[in-house]
């Protein structure tokens, strides 16, 4: 792919994002270095207690967490948001290259999709407690495993905010991220088959830039109420699909909700012993999110985030009505091969789920845990 075939100017992507990102709140240099220092204590101590409450260990020692501000966490996520595209990159590099004029389309195409990934990652860039990168660019010609980050000052702001115990909030942080990275590492499959539905959802796109831009500016008159019939309420991600990638995005929805809400229900399922103010936490982090202003709620809409939202609690409901019904290790069946993940249906209805994979309950059933209220961190 040449310099002028491109969807995307990272460069500015990242010039963007950066520019534009929050300040973080006001540490001082030993503070920040003591943030620094407990975080990667507590993502070690968070891996002892998701082992003992799923049952889930990876087969191999973890590199430490990796703790990031919020430049470092943008430069992260361009190098993944390129992984992640490289199949669609190529296609329409390919299809540009037979085309008369398509580099000029494509030149003036990266600098308008390169200011919106800037956009979106500057706003996501204060908002963002935690995640576990699963697709990292390769280092020296190798490909790489994921990474945990988390963001300090994003930590810090959202626990001043709270009124929250420091080390209780940083701990229950830590407990949903390396969630994901032992769902990840401790299930051998399930890292290529998300990376393969990714690749199938781009790859189903019959997009070229100039038609990717007229779908942007659709769902810009939609979010000015200029929309046709049915345009309102269309996020970024859903104008852009192909009736094709909706269907792998059906699939990709129910995995990642699975996902979501079993790091939710892991975090909160841990409780008091571990994690004293646990319950005050999530009670408070759930206000904190119904309490957003009207043009972040917006903003939320345009991106999809709100559907991420949605996913914490659709996707604990599901853990949690399994495990009540027929414990953590009949739950755990749901890690054994892709036939075995919920659909949309079943996450809906956890009952179709158990009636198809674990076709009939044991007689000894495990003791289910106490239900925990739905809430989990930005991630």
């Amino acid at each position: 792919m040449t310099d002028t075939v491109r969807l995307i100017d990272w460069d500015l992507a990242t010039a963007t994002a950066t520019r534009l990102a929050p300040r973080g709140p006001r540490v001082t240099r030993d503070e920040a270095f003591g943030v620094v220092r407990q975080l990667r204590a507590l993502a070690v101590e968070a891996e002892g207690h998701v082992a003992a409450f799923t049952g889930m260990a990876a087969p191999h020692p973890h590199e430490p967490a990796t703790v990031v501000d919020r430049t470092g966490w943008i430069q992260g996520n361009v190098g993944g948001f390129e992984v992640v595209l490289q199949p669609l990159l190529d296609k329409m590099a390919a299809r540009q290259a037979v085309k008369l004029g398509g580099p000029v389309v494509s030149a003036i195409g990266s600098r308008i999709t390169g200011t919106q990934v800037g956009l979106l990652l500057a706003y996501l860039s204060g908002k963002v407690l935690g995640q576990y990168e699963l697709f990292l660019p390769p280092e020296n010609g190798h490909p790489r495993l994921g990474r945990l980050t988390l963001v300090a000052p994003n930590i810090v702001a959202a626990e001043r905010q709270l009124g929250a115990d420091p080390r209780d909030f940083r701990l229950w942080v830590c407990v949903h991220e390396v969630t994901h990275r032992t769902q990840f590492t401790a299930v051998p499959w399930l890292r290529s088959h998300v990376q393969d539905e990714i690749s199938a959802f781009l790859l189903a796109s019959d997009l070229d830039p100039a038609a990717m831009l007229g779908r942007l500016r659709g769902v810009a008159d939609a979010v000015r109420g200029r929309g046709g019939e049915g345009e309102q309420g269309l996020s970024l991600l859903e104008a852009v699909q192909t009736p094709e990638q909706r269907a792998v995005l059906n699939r990709l929805t129910a995995v990642m909700t699975l996902l979501e809400g079993h790091g939710e229900y892991v975090m909160n399922g841990v409780g008091p012993e571990v994690i004293p103010s646990v319950d005050e936490i999530g009670r408070k982090f759930s206000e904190r999110r119904r309490g957003q202003n009207p043009a972040d709620r917006l903003v939320r809409k345009l991106f999809g985030l709100d559907m991420k939202a949605r996913q914490y609690a659709e996707g604990a409901a599901f853990v949690r009505a399994v495990v009540d019904d027929a414990g953590m290790a009949a739950f755990n069946r749901v890690w054994t091969s892709p036939n075995t993940l919920p659909t949309r249906a079943e996450i809906a209805s956890p009952e179709l789920w158990i009636a198809r994979v674990l076709r009939k309950k044991s007689g000894a059933r495990e003791q289910p845990d106490r239900p925990r209220p739905d809430s989990a961190p930005d991630d």
